[in-house]
C-alpha cells in the first residue's frame, strides 16, 4: 500500500510527485463525477476507434485534375452529337442579376459566392420566406419557388427585406434567424378568430391572428415521441429503421428477397428526421401525413386530412408504445386525483389544462374502459405489450393500460397534432 506512507506525511513536506499520487489516488477511487466521467471518456474513445476502423466510401465531385475545362457549344436542335463549334459559351450568371465580381472564378466555388454575396438580392429573401413558412405555414409569399415577375408579391415587402437583411448581416444564421421570428409578438398570437378577423382577412394574411394548421408527418411522430418521453434527441449518425409493417419492401423489390429488418432499442426513437428513406417504399406513417416521397424538390408540402392519418396515430406501433410510456409518465407524477393527472397530461401535450368539458368525457372514458380491462385482462396484457421496449411492472396494469387509452386520445387531439 503506497498510500498510506505518503498520508502520514504533512502536506507541507510533500514532493509534487507524492502529492499527484495522492490527488489521483482520490480521484480514481472516491470521487464520482470524475469515475463517471472517466467512463464516458472511455466510451467515447471506443466510438473514436469504432468509426476509424471502418471506412465509409462517399462521391464527391472534383474540378479536371489538369485545371481545363472541357468546352461548351451550342447544340443543334439539341442533339449532343451536332454541337456547332463556332458558338462557344462560357460559364456565367444570368445578365438580369448583378454580375459576378472579376476576382471570383467561374466555377461551383465561384457561384457560390456569387450566391451569398451581400448584394445578391434574392439568395437571403429566399431563405427568409422560406422560414416563415415552416414556422406560419405559409411564406410570406406564397410562391417560394418564383421570386420573379410571375410570382405573387409579398404581403408584407418590407418585413421580408428587413427579415433578409438581418440573415445576411447575422452572418447566415438559421438558428437566429428562427428565435428572431419565434420570440416575436405575431408568433406569440392567440388563434382564436374573431368575427371582424372572419370579415376582414378570413385567409389570415395580415397576420391578426396565429395561424392553425396540423404539423408535419415527421413533427408528428417527433411531438408523439417527446410527449411521451421516448425521442431520442441525438444529433447524426447513420438512418435508423423504425416501425412500420412488414412486407412492404418485397413488394418493390426485383428479385423478392429484400426485407425490411427493423432496427431494435433506442434506434426506434430517434427523430424522424433519421428515418432510412426507401423511395419506392417509403415510411408509411410519414407518408399518411404529406411526407414527400422525395424523388422531386418539393418546396411547399400539401396538406390534407383523411381516415388513414387517424388509422397511423391510433394503432401504429410507434404511437401507441407513445401512449404507453405518455401513461406511465402520468401515473409516475405527483398528481393524485384524476383531474389533476388529466391536467398533467393535457399541460405536457397542449401547453394549457384540460377545460371541464375535456375532464367530463375523458372521466366517463376512464370509468367504462378500467372495467373493461378488469373484467378482460388478456385485453390489458395485450395492450401493453405493443412496441419493444417493457411496460412498467411496478404499474397497476389495469390502470396503466386505462390511461394508455386515455393518453392515446390526449394524443390524437387537434390541440396536439395541430399549430395553435
Amino acid at each position: 500500500d503506497t498510500i498510506t506512507p505518503l498520508l502520514a506525511i504533512a502536506a507541507t513536506e510533500r514532493t509534487p510527485a507524492q502529492t499527484k499520487t495522492l490527488f489521483e489516488h482520490y480521484l480514481n477511487s472516491l470521487d464520482k463525477p470524475y469515475q463517471e466521467l472517466g467512463k464516458e471518456k472511455d466510451k467515447i474513445n471506443g466510438e473514436i476507434a469504432s468509426l476509424s476502423k471502418s471506412k465509409i466510401t462517399s462521391m464527391i465531385m472534383a474540378d479536371n485534375p489538369d485545371n481545363k475545362m472541357r468546352k461548351t457549344y451550342l447544340l443543334m436542335r439539341g442533339q449532343y452529337s451536332s454541337p456547332d463549334k463556332s458558338k462557344e459559351f462560357m460559364p456565367n450568371t444570368p445578365t438580369f442579376l448583378p454580375p459576378m465580381k472579376e476576382d471570383l472564378p467561374r466555377t461551383r466555388l465561384g457561384m457560390a459566392k456569387w450566391l451569398v454575396d451581400p448584394e445578391h438580392p434574392l439568395t437571403a429573401r429566399v431563405a427568409a420566406n422560406r422560414h416563415w413558412q415552416t414556422i406560419f405555414g405559409r411564406g410570406l409569399t406564397n410562391t417560394p419557388d418564383d421570386f420573379g415577375s410571375q410570382g405573387n408579391w409579398p404581403t408584407h415587402p418590407d418585413l421580408i427585406n428587413w427579415l433578409a437583411a438581418d440573415f445576411r448581416d447575422n452572418g447566415w444564421n438559421v438558428k437566429r434567424a428562427i428565435k428572431q421570428i419565434v420570440t416575436s409578438g405575431t408568433y406569440r398570437q392567440s388563434s382564436v378568430t374573431r368575427p371582424e378577423h372572419i370579415e376582414q382577412d378570413p385567409v389570415n394574411l395580415y397576420h391578426a391572428r396565429a395561424p392553425r394548421f396540423r404539423m408535419m408527418g415527421e413533427f408528428v411522430r417527433d411531438n408523439a415521441l417527446a410527449i411521451s418521453g421516448l425521442l431520442k434527441r441525438e444529433f447524426g449518425g447513420p438512418g435508423v429503421k423504425p416501425y412500420q409493417p412488414p412486407g412492404l419492401w418485397v413488394e418493390v423489390s426485383l428479385s423478392g428477397g429484400r426485407k425490411f429488418i427493423r432496427d431494435k432499442g433506442e434506434k426506434l426513437y430517434r427523430r424522424s428526421m433519421y428515418t432510412y428513406w426507401k423511395r419506392s417504399a417509403p415510411q408509411p406513417a410519414l407518408m399518411a401525413f404529406d411526407t414527400p416521397t422525395r424523388e422531386k424538390c418539393v418546396l411547399q408540402r400539401q396538406r390534407t386530412n383523411t381516415p388513414m392519418q387517424a388509422l397511423v396515430t391510433l394503432n401504429d406501433d410507434q404511437f401507441v408504445e407513445a401512449a404507453r410510456h405518455f401513461a406511465r409518465r402520468i401515473l409516475k407524477s405527483d398528481s393524485k386525483t384524476f383531474a389533476d393527472k388529466l391536467n398533467f397530461a393535457f399541460e405536457w401535450a397542449t401547453g394549457r389544462p384540460a377545460d371541464q368539458l375535456r375532464i367530463t368525457i375523458l372521466k366517463e372514458a376512464y370509468d367504462t374502459q378500467s372495467k373493461v380491462f378488469r373484467e378482460n385482462p388478456t385485453k390489458a396484457e395485450a395492450l401493453l405489450s405493443v412496441g419493444e421496449s417493457p411496460p412498467d411492472p411496478k404499474l397497476d396494469p389495469y390502470e396503466h393500460a386505462t390511461w394508455t387509452l386515455l393518453a392515446s386520445m390526449i394524443l390524437n387531439l387537434d390541440e396536439t397534432l395541430n399549430r395553435e
